[in-house]
This record gives structure tokens, sequence and C-alpha cells, in this order.
């Protein structure tokens, strides 16, 4: 009996729950880490570059060559930060394979724990099933209670790896939610890469617009300025698109905005270039049909695609369903917004995209400022003053170009917004800022 003891007792050290291997972790060497972030660390000076010879140009008199100039540098600001967002990629990238080699190990460890453990609790039940009489019997008494002594240590070992196996599964649970992020910033980095690429095609398509309008001629150039001044009745009624909302005029959603304004302290510019964002970008957004309000799972609109994980349940299915409810809708057929991988779920409403759990908790403060009973995702008016709301939360109403940039990626990125891969999305809304604000100035005039 004594060599099964001991059989038993290297199982379990061999299958112990040491820490993992500090090699099961590396991935990628030091020296590949340290490149990348070389690389990195000059894009980031680059771009830091750029952005001061654009300011310094901005302050000098409004002419055809300072704003062909802009333009250049704006346009490689924007390849740049398309760079880095590709380094940024193969960072997390790596992490996520990191993560991934690491859960593998955790695994593989639980797994050969799990048969030693079933070793040990086999021969406990063979021992607790003996009688003391029926043990010494079948013994020499030197026998007996040295075969007492290694069960009593063997029932120390079993507690000692129930409490190691619930530790290992503990950090298990750790990594798959560290990993869960890491996907989550992956997922933000490549929107960023589509902002980036898109700000490239906007200011080379606005440089080649001023290039053949003006053909190099100054006054020319200062004429097209003068005209742009007396545009304001255009503005005015021009389409303010929010997706899954009905087009309203421009003008319309400025006065709603500023209504918000009042209200939040939020600039209107600002609160018009976070929807005028969400809506470009947005190519999800409203795509999705909720089909079963147990599981949150449900379709693609256009598609038909089944997907298990449109709206996380019960958290957002049953207010969601709340909230239909008090509108008069039909949930079965209101579009929300799909999932965006099989790690996160979907489920946003309406141009602001808030998802139906947290609505509710905006849903009083909403109905004060708007006036509603019970304020409509879908509405653009109740949009834009959902939108202000949350920006007010993030810090926007602290009146500076620095706490309306930091609004604007905590309402992109939540919790991760002070990360350098995003920061492409507050850049691009604070210049649609700006554009807005310039068109607000027209209509001021």
């Amino acid at each position: 009996m004594r060599s099964m003891w001991a059989g038993l007792f290297v199982v379990l050290v061999c299958a112990g729950f040491s820490a993992l291997p500090q090699q099961a972790l590396a991935v990628t060497s030091v020296e590949e880490r340290a490149a990348l972030q070389a690389e990195l660390d000059k894009i980031e000076k680059d771009i830091a570059n750029n952005q001061g010879t654009l300011t310094d140009l901005q302050k000098q008199r409004t002419t055809l060559e300072r704003d062909i100039s802009i333009l250049d540098n704006k346009i490689k600001t924007a390849q740049l930060q398309i760079k880095k967002s590709d380094v940024a990629l193969s960072q997390i990238k790596t992490n996520i394979s990191e993560k991934q080699s690491a859960i593998r190990a955790v695994d593989a460890k639980v797994a050969r724990g799990q048969e030693a453990l079933a070793q040990l609790l086999r021969r406990t039940r063979e021992i607790d099933d003996l009688s003391l009489a029926e043990l010494a019997l079948a013994k020499n008494l030197n026998d007996f209670f040295q075969d007492i002594d290694d069960f009593q240590t063997l029932q120390r070992a079993l507690g000692e790896s129930f409490t190691e196996m619930a530790a290992l599964r503990f950090d298990l649970s750790g990594r798959k939610v560290a990993l869960e992020e890491k996907e989550d910033e992956a997922q933000k980095v490549r929107t960023v890469q589509v902002l980036a690429k898109q700000a490239v095609q906007n200011d080379e398509k606005q440089k080649q617009n001023i290039l053949s309008v003006t053909k190099g001629q100054e006054k020319t150039y200062q004429q097209l300025i003068a005209d742009k001044q007396k545009q304001a009745a255009a503005i005015r009624t021009a389409l303010f698109g929010l997706r899954d909302s009905s087009a309203i005029p421009f003008g319309t959603a400025y006065d709603y905005a500023k209504d918000a304004s009042k209200g939040t302290g939020v600039r209107p510019a600002l609160i018009l270039a976070i929807l005028t964002q969400e809506s470009d970008l947005g190519k999800n957004v409203g795509s999705c049909y909720v089909k079963n309000m147990q599981t949150g799972s449900g379709v693609g609109k256009n598609t038909g695609k089944v997907f298990s994980n449109v709206m996380k349940a019960p958290r957002d299915t049953v207010p969601f369903q709340t909230i239909l409810d008090a509108l008069g809708r039909n949930w079965y057929t209101t579009a929300v917004s799909c999932p965006q991988g099989v790690s996160y779920y979907g489920g946003a409403m309406g141009p602001s995209q808030f998802i139906p759990s947290t609505w509710m908790l905006y849903k009083d403060r909403l109905g004060r400022l708007t006036g509603e009973t019970f304020p409509d995702p879908w509405s653009a008016r109740t949009a834009i003053f959902a939108t202000a709301l949350l920006m007010e939360d993030n810090g926007a109403d602290g009146g500076t170009r620095s706490s309306e940039r930091t609004a604007a990626l905590k309402y992109f990125a939540g919790s991760n917004w002070n990360k350098s891969s995003v920061a492409p999305y507050g850049d691009s809304v604070m210049d649609l800022t700006d554009k807005i604000q310039g068109e607000i100035d027209i209509l001021n005039q």
C-alpha cells in the first residue's frame, strides 16, 4: 500500500499548480517589442511635428498657398495616423497572442490537476469505506500507523490542491477578461484606421477641388472665400443626416443643439460633430433585429444572418422591451446595432447609440430636458439631447478644447479613452467641430 501512496503523491506533485513558466507567456522577443515601440515613438514624433507645422500655417493670412499647405499637412498627418494604427494593431495582436497562449497553458495545467485530484478522491473513498479494524487486521502495527500518517498527509495535499485549483480557475477567468479587452481595443484601432483613411480621401478631394476651381489664381480664390460667406441660407437648409432617423435641415439640428447646450453647457458644434461622426462610421448601426428576448439572439436586417449576441439578455432585452412598449413600437421589427464580433454585443439604439440599460439610466434626466414623458431614442431631437447629456457627464462642459476632445474619446472608447490607438477619433471629432462651428458662425453673422 505504501508504494501506492507514493505513486499518488508523485502524480499530485507532477500535476502541481505552480505558477506558469515565463516562457509560456513570451511570444515575442524583447528586441521585437523594442522595435515596435521605437517605430511607434518615431511616428508619434512625426505626427507632433506635422501638427506643429499645421498650427503655424493656420495662423497665417488666408491665401491659396496657405490652404493648400494646410491640406498637404493634414493629408500627411492622416497617413501617419494610419501607419501608427498599423503599429498599434500589431502590438495588440501580439498581446492577444500572448493571452491566448497563457490561457492554453492554464487550461492544460488545470486538466492535469483534475486527473490527479480524481485519483486522490477515488483512493480517499476506498480508505473511507474500510474500518479501522479491517485496516489493522490487514497489516502489522508499524505499517498500519505508517499508512494512517500517509493517508492524513494526502488528505492535506488534497485540500491544498482544491485551493490551488480554485486560484488557477480565477487566474484563467482574469486572463480571458484581459483577452476580451484586448480584442475590443483591436476593434477600436480598426475603426480609427477607417477614420484616418476617410480623412486622407476627404482632404485630397478638397485640395483637388481648390486647384480645379482656382487654377492657382489668388484673386479668384479670394472671391471663392467671399462667396462662401454668403451661403448661410444654403447651410441652413442643407440636410443633417442621422442614421435611422429622418434627415432634418441643418438649421433645425442647430436649433435642437442650442436647446441641448442650454441644459448641459456642451457646445452645439461639438454635439453635432459627435452625431455626425457616429452616423458616418456606424456601418452596423441599426442593421439587426432582436428575435428572442430570452437569449438576445437575432438576425441581420438586410442579410438574414443569424447572430447569437444581438443584445445582452436580460440586462438590455428587458429594458429594450420596456422602452418599445412605452413608445408603442414593435421590438421584433425595430432595428438596433449588430454585434462587432463573437465576444461583443450589439443592441445600441438610434442616432446616439445608447444601449437600452444605459438609456433607462438617462431616461428621467432626458425627460426633464426634452419635456417628453418617455424619451424616444430614435427621435433626432432626443438623440441630440442624449448625446449632449452624455458629453456633459464626460466633462465636455469644461469649455476647453482639451476637455471636449477627452469627452469625445470617452464617448467612443469608454474607459480606454486615453489609449494612443484611439486618439485619431478625438482629432477627427474636433476637426468636424471646427467645420460645423464655421457653418454656425456663418448662420450667426
